[in-house]
Formats: structure tokens, sequence, C-alpha cells
């Protein structure tokens, strides 16, 4: 399995958990430390795909994926980045 990365790359609003562009977390099974539980939520079935060799036909890069927390009036943006081991 591969290693996902999620980084913040856009945040408008006021985030309630305090996200802020360039945060970075390890995506595994459960929550990271830090991350908003409704944002990975969010991000998880699509770290799954990455972290098991798949990929997403709207994105250019197979090995990425960008996904937005579910606040529609404070967006939060995580671009997912897997890391071939």
């Amino acid at each position: 399995m591969d290693e996902i990365i999620a980084r913040v790359i856009s945040q408008q609003g006021c985030c309630e958990a305090a996200h802020s562009v360039g945060d970075e977390f390890v995506v595994g099974q459960t929550t990271p430390s830090g991350m908003c539980s409704w944002a990975f939520y969010v991000l998880y079935p699509f770290a799954q795909v990455l972290q098991f060799g798949g990929r997403f036909p709207w994105e250019c890069d197979a090995d990425s994926a960008r996904v937005a927390c579910p606040d529609p009036d404070n967006p939060v943006v995580f671009e997912l980045r897997r890391l071939s081991g």
C-alpha cells in the first residue's frame, strides 16, 4: 500500500478546525490528529482509491486527487498525494 498525504491547498472563510494552507496529514485508517473529522469522512474514500493504486479520470495527475470539505460557506480544499514506496 502506498502512503497518502493530505495537504490543504485552499481555505476560505473561517475553518472551525483552524486548517490553513500548507497543513499536511498522513492519511491512514483513522482520522489524523488535528484533522477535522468531517473533512476526513469526505476525503477517506478518495484516499483509499489512491492507496490501492487507483486513479480519478478527471485528475491530470494519476497520483493525486483534490477533495473539498463539506462546509460550503468555509471551504477547505485538500490535495491527496500518493507517495509510492
